[in-house]
Protein backbone atom coordinates (compact mmCIF):
# COMPACT_ATOMS: atom_id res chain seq x y z
CA UNK A 1 0.00 0.00 0.00
CA UNK A 2 1.22 3.49 -0.80
CA UNK A 3 2.02 5.40 2.38
CA UNK A 4 0.59 8.90 2.77
CA UNK A 5 3.13 11.69 2.90
CA UNK A 6 1.10 13.81 5.30
CA UNK A 7 0.78 13.59 9.06
CA UNK A 8 -1.86 10.93 9.71
CA UNK A 9 -2.71 12.69 13.00
CA UNK A 10 -4.60 15.18 10.85
CA UNK A 11 -7.08 12.44 9.87
CA UNK A 12 -9.98 11.82 12.25
CA UNK A 13 -13.63 10.85 12.43
CA UNK A 14 -15.65 13.95 11.61
CA UNK A 15 -17.21 15.77 14.59
CA UNK A 16 -20.90 16.61 14.39
CA UNK A 17 -20.23 20.33 14.10
CA UNK A 18 -18.27 19.84 10.88
CA UNK A 19 -20.47 17.20 9.22
CA UNK A 20 -22.16 19.47 6.70
CA UNK A 21 -18.87 21.00 5.64
CA UNK A 22 -17.28 17.56 5.38
CA UNK A 23 -20.02 16.24 3.12
CA UNK A 24 -19.42 19.09 0.71
CA UNK A 25 -15.87 17.78 0.28
CA UNK A 26 -17.02 14.40 -1.05
CA UNK A 27 -16.24 13.94 -4.73
CA UNK A 28 -19.77 12.72 -5.44
CA UNK A 29 -21.14 16.16 -4.55
CA UNK A 30 -19.35 17.51 -7.63
CA UNK A 31 -20.09 14.55 -9.95
CA UNK A 32 -23.61 14.58 -11.49
CA UNK A 33 -23.52 10.83 -12.17
CA UNK A 34 -23.08 10.07 -8.46
CA UNK A 35 -25.25 12.77 -6.91
CA UNK A 36 -28.58 10.85 -6.91
CA UNK A 37 -27.05 7.83 -5.16
CA UNK A 38 -25.26 10.04 -2.63
CA UNK A 39 -28.43 12.01 -1.90
CA UNK A 40 -30.35 8.77 -1.32
CA UNK A 41 -27.60 7.54 1.00
CA UNK A 42 -27.63 10.76 3.00
CA UNK A 43 -31.42 10.70 3.39
CA UNK A 44 -31.35 7.15 4.77
CA UNK A 45 -28.30 7.57 7.03
CA UNK A 46 -28.78 7.08 10.77
CA UNK A 47 -26.44 8.28 13.50
CA UNK A 48 -24.13 5.18 13.46
CA UNK A 49 -23.49 5.77 9.76
CA UNK A 50 -21.45 8.86 10.60
CA UNK A 51 -18.83 6.80 12.42
CA UNK A 52 -17.39 6.19 8.96
CA UNK A 53 -17.17 9.86 7.96
CA UNK A 54 -13.49 10.85 8.00
CA UNK A 55 -11.95 14.27 7.52
CA UNK A 56 -8.48 15.64 6.94
CA UNK A 57 -7.86 18.96 8.64
CA UNK A 58 -5.10 21.49 8.18
CA UNK A 59 -4.90 24.32 10.69
CA UNK A 60 -8.45 23.58 11.83
CA UNK A 61 -9.87 23.66 8.30
CA UNK A 62 -11.23 20.64 6.44
CA UNK A 63 -9.29 20.00 3.24
CA UNK A 64 -10.69 16.56 2.45
CA UNK A 65 -13.39 14.09 3.49
CA UNK A 66 -14.21 10.45 2.88
CA UNK A 67 -17.28 8.44 3.91
CA UNK A 68 -17.57 4.70 4.50
CA UNK A 69 -21.35 4.25 4.33
CA UNK A 70 -22.45 1.11 6.21
CA UNK A 71 -24.80 -1.23 4.37
CA UNK A 72 -26.59 -4.45 5.30
CA UNK A 73 -24.78 -7.70 6.11
CA UNK A 74 -21.44 -6.10 7.11
CA UNK A 75 -20.96 -4.47 3.71
CA UNK A 76 -20.28 -0.81 2.94
CA UNK A 77 -19.89 1.73 0.17
CA UNK A 78 -16.95 4.11 -0.06
CA UNK A 79 -17.49 7.73 -1.08
CA UNK A 80 -14.19 9.24 -2.17
CA UNK A 81 -12.72 12.62 -1.29
CA UNK A 82 -12.77 15.33 -3.92
CA UNK A 83 -9.01 15.66 -3.78
CA UNK A 84 -6.41 13.00 -4.43
CA UNK A 85 -2.74 13.42 -3.63
CA UNK A 86 -1.43 13.20 -0.07
CA UNK A 87 -4.80 14.12 1.46
CA UNK A 88 -6.60 11.38 -0.43
CA UNK A 89 -3.86 8.89 0.40
CA UNK A 90 -4.15 9.61 4.12
CA UNK A 91 -7.93 9.34 4.11
CA UNK A 92 -7.84 6.05 2.19
CA UNK A 93 -5.29 4.60 4.59
CA UNK A 94 -7.47 5.53 7.56
CA UNK A 95 -10.59 4.14 5.88
CA UNK A 96 -8.87 0.87 5.00
CA UNK A 97 -7.76 0.37 8.60
CA UNK A 98 -11.24 1.24 9.92
CA UNK A 99 -13.01 -1.12 7.50
CA UNK A 100 -10.74 -3.97 8.61
CA UNK A 101 -11.28 -3.13 12.28
CA UNK A 102 -15.07 -3.09 11.83
CA UNK A 103 -15.08 -6.52 10.17
CA UNK A 104 -16.62 -5.24 6.93
CA UNK A 105 -16.69 -8.11 4.44
CA UNK A 106 -17.06 -5.97 1.31
CA UNK A 107 -16.57 -2.22 0.88
CA UNK A 108 -17.12 -1.10 -2.70
CA UNK A 109 -16.69 2.12 -4.60
CA UNK A 110 -18.24 3.11 -7.92
CA UNK A 111 -16.14 5.16 -10.34
CA UNK A 112 -17.70 7.12 -13.22
CA UNK A 113 -15.32 7.90 -16.12
CA UNK A 114 -14.38 11.25 -14.58
CA UNK A 115 -13.00 9.33 -11.57
CA UNK A 116 -11.00 6.69 -13.47
CA UNK A 117 -7.88 8.62 -12.44
CA UNK A 118 -8.44 7.11 -8.99
CA UNK A 119 -7.87 3.55 -10.24
CA UNK A 120 -4.11 3.43 -9.64
CA UNK A 121 -4.49 4.89 -6.15
CA UNK A 122 -7.24 2.44 -5.20
CA UNK A 123 -5.22 -0.52 -6.39
CA UNK A 124 -2.24 0.76 -4.40
CA UNK A 125 -4.46 0.74 -1.32
CA UNK A 126 -5.31 -2.95 -1.75
CA UNK A 127 -8.60 -2.57 -3.58
CA UNK A 128 -9.44 -5.01 -6.36
CA UNK A 129 -11.27 -4.25 -9.58
CA UNK A 130 -14.56 -6.15 -9.56
CA UNK A 131 -16.12 -5.18 -12.87
CA UNK A 132 -16.70 -2.64 -15.60
CA UNK A 133 -20.40 -1.87 -15.70
CA UNK A 134 -22.45 -0.80 -18.69
CA UNK A 135 -25.73 0.99 -18.01
CA UNK A 136 -28.35 0.32 -20.68
CA UNK A 137 -31.72 1.86 -21.46
CA UNK A 138 -34.68 1.26 -23.75
CA UNK A 139 -37.74 3.29 -24.71
CA UNK A 140 -40.55 0.85 -23.99
CA UNK A 141 -42.90 2.71 -26.31
CA UNK A 142 -40.73 1.57 -29.23
CA UNK A 143 -40.71 -2.10 -28.21
CA UNK A 144 -42.75 -4.68 -30.09
CA UNK A 145 -43.99 -7.01 -27.38
CA UNK A 146 -44.12 -10.64 -28.52
CA UNK A 147 -47.43 -12.32 -27.62
CA UNK A 148 -45.82 -15.73 -27.08
CA UNK A 149 -43.76 -16.35 -23.96
CA UNK A 150 -42.90 -19.98 -24.62
CA UNK A 151 -39.67 -21.95 -24.67
CA UNK A 152 -38.81 -25.34 -26.10
CA UNK A 153 -38.61 -27.60 -23.07
CA UNK A 154 -35.65 -29.96 -22.98
CA UNK A 155 -36.54 -33.36 -24.37
CA UNK A 156 -39.73 -32.19 -26.08
CA UNK A 157 -40.69 -30.57 -29.37
CA UNK A 158 -43.60 -28.56 -27.99
CA UNK A 159 -43.25 -25.04 -26.59
CA UNK A 160 -43.82 -24.68 -22.86
CA UNK A 161 -44.79 -21.22 -21.58
CA UNK A 162 -42.79 -19.59 -18.83
CA UNK A 163 -44.72 -18.51 -15.77
CA UNK A 164 -43.86 -15.73 -13.34
CA UNK A 165 -44.67 -16.30 -9.68
CA UNK A 166 -44.39 -13.78 -6.86
CA UNK A 167 -40.95 -14.09 -5.29
CA UNK A 168 -42.56 -13.51 -1.89
CA UNK A 169 -44.26 -16.92 -2.13
CA UNK A 170 -40.86 -18.51 -1.59
CA UNK A 171 -39.55 -18.73 1.94
CA UNK A 172 -36.20 -17.12 2.74
CA UNK A 173 -34.27 -20.36 2.25
CA UNK A 174 -35.86 -20.98 -1.15
CA UNK A 175 -35.17 -17.41 -2.25
CA UNK A 176 -31.47 -17.55 -1.41
CA UNK A 177 -31.17 -21.06 -2.86
CA UNK A 178 -32.60 -19.85 -6.18
CA UNK A 179 -30.24 -16.87 -6.24
CA UNK A 180 -27.32 -19.16 -5.42
CA UNK A 181 -28.33 -21.36 -8.37
CA UNK A 182 -28.48 -18.57 -10.93
CA UNK A 183 -25.09 -17.32 -9.70
CA UNK A 184 -23.37 -20.61 -10.53
CA UNK A 185 -21.20 -20.06 -13.59
CA UNK A 186 -22.69 -16.62 -14.16
CA UNK A 187 -20.56 -14.08 -16.02
CA UNK A 188 -22.29 -11.16 -14.32
CA UNK A 189 -19.80 -9.67 -11.82
CA UNK A 190 -18.45 -13.06 -10.63
CA UNK A 191 -15.84 -11.42 -8.38
CA UNK A 192 -18.61 -9.50 -6.63
CA UNK A 193 -20.80 -12.56 -6.16
CA UNK A 194 -17.88 -14.46 -4.65
CA UNK A 195 -17.78 -11.87 -1.87
CA UNK A 196 -21.49 -11.13 -1.50
CA UNK A 197 -24.01 -13.62 -0.13
CA UNK A 198 -27.44 -13.94 -1.71
CA UNK A 199 -28.93 -12.55 1.51
CA UNK A 200 -26.73 -9.46 1.23
CA UNK A 201 -27.60 -9.08 -2.45
CA UNK A 202 -31.35 -9.14 -1.72
CA UNK A 203 -30.90 -6.75 1.20
CA UNK A 204 -29.08 -4.34 -1.09
CA UNK A 205 -31.86 -4.44 -3.66
CA UNK A 206 -34.46 -3.95 -0.93
CA UNK A 207 -32.65 -0.95 0.55
CA UNK A 208 -32.37 0.52 -2.93
CA UNK A 209 -36.14 0.29 -3.50
CA UNK A 210 -38.26 -0.93 -0.53
CA UNK A 211 -41.40 -1.12 -2.70
CA UNK A 212 -39.66 -3.23 -5.34
CA UNK A 213 -40.43 -6.73 -3.91
CA UNK A 214 -43.98 -6.32 -5.21
CA UNK A 215 -42.38 -6.72 -8.64
CA UNK A 216 -40.01 -9.59 -7.89
CA UNK A 217 -40.66 -12.98 -9.48
CA UNK A 218 -39.39 -16.50 -9.76
CA UNK A 219 -39.42 -17.80 -13.34
CA UNK A 220 -41.04 -21.18 -13.76
CA UNK A 221 -41.20 -23.69 -16.57
CA UNK A 222 -43.84 -26.26 -15.77
CA UNK A 223 -43.27 -27.14 -12.12
CA UNK A 224 -39.57 -26.24 -12.19
CA UNK A 225 -38.06 -22.96 -11.05
CA UNK A 226 -35.62 -21.93 -13.75
CA UNK A 227 -34.81 -18.29 -13.06
CA UNK A 228 -35.36 -14.97 -11.33
CA UNK A 229 -36.68 -11.58 -12.42
CA UNK A 230 -36.39 -8.62 -10.05
CA UNK A 231 -37.85 -5.29 -11.16
CA UNK A 232 -38.13 -1.91 -9.44
CA UNK A 233 -40.41 0.99 -10.38
CA UNK A 234 -38.71 4.36 -10.45
CA UNK A 235 -39.56 8.02 -10.98
CA UNK A 236 -40.78 9.48 -14.25
CA UNK A 237 -42.19 6.16 -15.50
CA UNK A 238 -38.73 4.60 -15.60
CA UNK A 239 -38.36 1.04 -14.28
CA UNK A 240 -35.14 -0.76 -13.46
CA UNK A 241 -34.33 -4.39 -14.11
CA UNK A 242 -32.38 -5.17 -10.94
CA UNK A 243 -31.60 -8.80 -11.66
CA UNK A 244 -32.42 -11.39 -14.29
CA UNK A 245 -30.88 -14.83 -14.29
CA UNK A 246 -31.41 -18.42 -15.39
CA UNK A 247 -30.17 -21.56 -13.63
CA UNK A 248 -27.22 -23.25 -15.40
CA UNK A 249 -29.08 -26.28 -16.78
CA UNK A 250 -31.60 -24.07 -18.58
CA UNK A 251 -29.25 -21.56 -20.17
CA UNK A 252 -29.12 -21.43 -23.94
CA UNK A 253 -32.78 -22.45 -24.30
CA UNK A 254 -34.19 -18.99 -25.09
CA UNK A 255 -35.52 -18.42 -21.59
CA UNK A 256 -33.60 -15.18 -21.05
CA UNK A 257 -35.16 -13.60 -24.12
CA UNK A 258 -38.65 -14.57 -22.95
CA UNK A 259 -38.04 -13.30 -19.43
CA UNK A 260 -36.84 -9.97 -20.83
CA UNK A 261 -40.03 -9.70 -22.88
CA UNK A 262 -42.03 -10.50 -19.76
CA UNK A 263 -40.18 -7.74 -17.91
CA UNK A 264 -41.07 -5.25 -20.65
CA UNK A 265 -44.73 -6.31 -20.52
CA UNK A 266 -44.96 -6.04 -16.74
CA UNK A 267 -43.43 -2.57 -16.77
CA UNK A 268 -45.59 -1.30 -19.65
CA UNK A 269 -48.74 -2.61 -17.95
CA UNK A 270 -47.85 -0.40 -14.96
CA UNK A 271 -47.38 2.70 -17.10
CA UNK A 272 -43.60 2.56 -17.58
CA UNK A 273 -42.15 4.17 -20.69
CA UNK A 274 -38.46 3.39 -20.06
CA UNK A 275 -36.42 0.56 -18.59
CA UNK A 276 -32.81 0.67 -17.43
CA UNK A 277 -30.42 -2.03 -16.29
CA UNK A 278 -26.76 -2.63 -15.49
CA UNK A 279 -24.63 -5.41 -16.95
CA UNK A 280 -21.03 -6.55 -16.56
CA UNK A 281 -19.17 -5.54 -19.73
CA UNK A 282 -17.56 -9.01 -19.78
CA UNK A 283 -20.92 -10.79 -19.69
CA UNK A 284 -21.06 -11.19 -23.46
CA UNK A 285 -24.17 -13.44 -23.66
CA UNK A 286 -26.28 -11.06 -21.55
CA UNK A 287 -24.92 -7.98 -23.31
CA UNK A 288 -25.77 -9.47 -26.72
CA UNK A 289 -29.27 -10.37 -25.51
CA UNK A 290 -29.93 -6.84 -24.31
CA UNK A 291 -28.52 -5.14 -27.40
CA UNK A 292 -30.51 -7.44 -29.70
CA UNK A 293 -33.64 -6.54 -27.73
CA UNK A 294 -33.05 -2.86 -28.48
CA UNK A 295 -31.31 -1.58 -25.37
CA UNK A 296 -28.46 0.88 -25.78
CA UNK A 297 -25.66 2.06 -23.51
CA UNK A 298 -25.99 5.46 -21.89
CA UNK A 299 -23.24 5.31 -19.24
CA UNK A 300 -20.41 3.20 -17.85
CA UNK A 301 -18.72 2.83 -14.47
CA UNK A 302 -16.01 0.74 -12.83
CA UNK A 303 -16.47 -1.13 -9.58
CA UNK A 304 -13.68 -1.61 -7.03
CA UNK A 305 -13.72 -3.05 -3.52
CA UNK A 306 -11.91 -4.06 -0.39
CA UNK A 307 -12.80 -7.64 0.46
CA UNK A 308 -12.60 -8.86 4.04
Amino acid sequence: MTKPTVDSDCVAVCPLTLRREALLHLAAVHEPALQPALNAALRSAKQPAWDGLWVYQQQGRITGALWVQPLAHTTAQLWLPRRGGPVGQALLAAARAWVTEQGVTLCHVVLPPSHYVWETTLLAHSMIRLAELHHLTINLLSVTLAPELACIELGTLSPTPIRLEAFSKLNAAAQTSLLDSISQGSLDCPALRESLSSEALLAGFYNQAPEAPHHWYSVNLGNERVGVLLLAPGPEHCWELLLMGVVPQWRGQGIGRKVLQAAFKRAVSQGATEMILTVDANNTPALCLYLQAGLSRYAEQRLFAWRG
